[in-house]
Parts: C-alpha cells; structure tokens; sequence
C-alpha cells in the first residue's frame, strides 16, 4: 500500500486473507483528515510519497513495491516505507529453529537482509534511544502513547542463507545498511527503528503491531515528508511544504526564531541530560552502598557520606588490622567516633551492640593516646525488602533500646540525610550533640564530593599516633 499526493478517488480495500499487517486497512483511518488517498494493490504506485505495509510476495504486491521504488530512485528522493513488526493477535509458540517470531524484510533482494522481531513479555517498558533526531523522536514519543498492554517486539538485523540448487553449501549473507533505534527496551533492544539502506535512499521505519494508524499518518505528513520527501508536498502543493523563496520577511523571520530556538533548547537540553547523567553516576555507588550493600560496598558508602558531612574517616582494618576494631573512625573537630558497619537481610540482631561495645572496651590499648568520645552502629537492615517497606528503626524492642549506651543509625537514615544534603542532620547524629565551631572554612579543605571517584575516599589519621 502506498500514498501519493491527495486526489478525489476512493480507496479499494486490499484482501486480508494473506497474514498481512492491519495497521493501515483499518476503516477506522481518515484518509481526508491527513490529506492522503491511498493506492492499493494494482494501482499506479511509482508517483507515491511512502509506502506503507508493502507486500513483497510475486503477483501480489512485488511488482507495486518495485514501481515505487523505481519512481523515488527517478526523482532522486528518499523511498520512505513504514512497516509493522509482527501480529498482536498471534500467541502461537515461537519455532524452536528460529529466534525470531515476526520479521521484516528490506527492499529487494528480499531474502538478503531482514528485521527479526522477538516479543517481549506484557508490561515492557520502552524509552527514548539516545541522541534520536526530532522527526524519529517525534515519533517515538507517539508510539510511548500506547496502551500499557499493547505488545512490542525486540528487533534485530539480520542476514540470511541462500541454498543452491544444485545442493552445495549454502551462501550466507552479511546483513545490508544500519538499524538505528528509536526506542528501546530496559536492555537496550530496539523496539521501534529505522533501517537506512546502505546508500541512505530509502528508510525503512518499523513500527510494532496494535499502533492507531492516524497516529503514524499524522506524523508521517507532519514530520516525515517534510524533513525527507519535500518534493512530494511541493507536487501536492501541502500545507507542510514551506519553500523560503516564497515566504514574507515575517514568515522568514519567525521561521528563523523558531528554528533557533529549537537549537538553543537542543543544546540546553544536552546539557541538562548530561549533567543529570553525571549526576547519577555520582550518587549511584553511594545511593546502592547504602541502601543494598554488604561488607566493603556498605562501609565505603557510609565513610563517603560522613566525608560529605565533614567528617574525616579513617579505615581502622587498612591502619590497625583486620577484625582489631571497629570499621572506621570519624573526626569532627575535636570529636571522635568509632563507627561499626553492619548488615542484616532481616531484623538486626542485638548481639551487633556488644561487638560495637567490645571494640570500645579495647580501644584505649589499642590506642591509649587517642580517645573517642563514643561508638556509632550503622546498620543496613532489612536490605533485602524495598527500602520503603523496611522498619523505621533498626531496633524496636523497648527494653533493649532503653539499655543502649551506643548510637544506633540505619543506613536508610544516613541515605535520606545524604540525598537531601542534610549534614547537619548527619553531624548531629552521629555526635549526639551539637558539635562545636570548626576552624573557618577558610582554613579547612571543603567536604568532599561523595560521588568524586578521584577524591581520596579513605583519609589517613588526622592526629600524631603514638607508640603503633
């Protein structure tokens, strides 16, 4: 099926006996709205702008497709053809002998190059692909407008084996042009993409099956044409079509604002979605540590958010042994804290309290001139629930809350205070008093930056040792 410029006949329905995609019979389509009439098989298709859903079998449909093709190579245009990956109402199981359940193939040679197409599982979520130019953009954010449950298909190009007739070994054929995606699934397969012939004449635009055919004819006419196949829309003499010779100095200058700040927004948004990536890759360690870690990941976490409170930490197995004391220790000014680091898949057993409490007891003959002013227990419980269903408190039998004589923080905490840039909340809790007046900060080298990979994450003691 293909589309010229708007005229006055009426479509004829084409058979849908065959298996072919319905994307675009669909009588639910208004042609007239979109200023399109469509050509069906045996009509004239060599003047059309696109073609849509081309059937590419011998006497139905091949020699239409052809005849399209022949006339966009004539005029030196781009051959636009949308095409629809899969069946919706197909569930059959797929053929243990092919990886695919639905396929495209591109222009002829039909047999050479082909889009495979695999169905994903209901509920897939796609989004954007990255740096996707406006037209295809466009086009994806309509496509991200379908139903939750309307079924995708991750694709994938793919060549193709010829077998001799004369049974000698088959031919394989390296698959020909370049898929560009236009969204993608949480793995980063295509689920909707363009393929672009090997001498970028012609785009192949797949799009997956249960899509509303206006939605596609509106961006086709909208967006598609105009920034590929102009010609058409000049013979057509489209609203769509703006030719610059023949435009008012008002026209000229408001297309010209536009079209600047739609650059200016381009770059401003790169620069955003940059900044938002560098961000995440920042905070992502720290974020995952606190929230889900064990062992080193949790503690490496918990010492990298004290840093950004202010705090200098020092890993006590690295300077004293392992398993000698507790797992770091936190200078503020002239407080200093022994911070033990623990995790539980489950309720935080009490007897984390009395290792914090040993470690204590053997702290001044480990280092008799260095006292601490008290112990800190960060633990990471309940790590394997989501952080929104885990208890508020790490402990909450009364009796043993009562009866601690050590702080006792969930690293959950620790994460709030840290995402919202709380320090003084950080601070506070693990001093239990307001702490004193630190030297100006003039004299100080700021908090670190907890997602600067390149910022020494593990300080050394910040006051003389004595007799170790």
């Amino acid at each position: 099926m293909a589309l010229p410029h708007p005229s006055a006949s009426k479509p004829t329905w084409r058979p849908r006996d065959r298996g072919d995609a319905e994307t675009f019979v669909d009588s639910r389509i208004d042609w007239a709205k979109h200023g399109l009439e469509p050509r069906w098989l045996d009509e004239e298709s060599s003047d059309c702008a696109a073609a849509l859903d081309p059937i590419n079998l011998h006497s139905y449909g091949a020699d239409e497709l052809q005849r399209f093709l022949d006339g966009a190579h004539n005029r030196g245009e781009i051959a636009l053809i949308i095409a629809t990956m899969g069946r919706a109402d197909d569930n059959s199981p797929r053929s243990v002998m092919s990886r695919y359940d639905a396929g495209v193939y591109t222009t002829p040679p039909f047999y050479k190059t082909h889009v495979g197409g695999r169905r994903l599982p209901t509920g897939t979520k796609p989004r954007l692909a990255d740096e996707v130019p406006h037209p295809e953009r466009d086009l994806g954010l309509r496509l991200l407008t379908r139903p939750a449950d309307a079924p995708w298909w991750a694709m994938e190009l793919a060549g193709s084996f010829e077998y001799p007739g004369t049974g000698g070994p088959p031919v394989a054929y390296e698959p020909a042009g370049t898929l560009v995606p236009i969204l993608v699934d949480g793995l980063g397969a295509p689920v909707a993409a363009v393929w672009i012939s090997p001498e970028a004449d012609q785009r192949i635009y797949l799009i997956p099956d249960d899509t509303d055919g206006n939605v596609v004819l509106d961006w086709l006419v909208a967006q598609a044409l105009p920034e590929y196949v102009p010609g058409a829309l000049r013979r057509a003499r489209s609203p769509y079509f703006v030719d610059p010779a023949l435009q008012t100095a008002a026209e000229t200058a408001a297309r010209l604002a536009l079209a600047n700040l739609e650059a200016d927004y381009a770059v401003e948004r790169a620069r955003r979605e940059s900044e938002l990536q560098r961000a995440k890759a920042a905070a992502e360690p720290v974020r995952y540590g606190l929230l889900y870690g064990t062992g080193d990941e949790l503690e490496d976490a918990v010492a990298a958010v004290l840093q950004a409170a202010g705090f200098a930490t020092v890993n006590l197995d690295e300077e004293l042994g392992a398993s000698k004391s507790a797992d770091l220790l936190a200078t503020y000014g002239p407080e200093r804290r022994v911070i033990e680091v623990k995790s539980a898949a489950g309720n935080a057993p009490e007897k984390l309290v009395a290792a914090l409490e040993r470690h204590l007891a053997t702290w001044p003959s480990l280092c008799p001139d260095e006292p601490v002013g008290a112990g800190v227990l960060v633990v990471n419980h309940q790590h394997r629930k989501n952080p929104h269903d885990r208890s508020a408190q790490v402990y909450e039998r009364p009796e043993f809350v009562n009866s601690l004589k050590v702080v006792v923080l969930s690293s959950r905490d620790l994460f709030t205070w840290w995402a919202t840039g709380d320090w003084p909340a950080i601070r506070h809790a693990v001093l239990g008093t307001t702490p004193a007046t630190l030297p100006p900060a003039a004299t100080m080298p700021p908090p670190p930056d907890p997602g600067d990979r390149t910022a020494p994450r593990k300080l050394r003691w910040p006051w003389k040792r004595g007799g170790h």
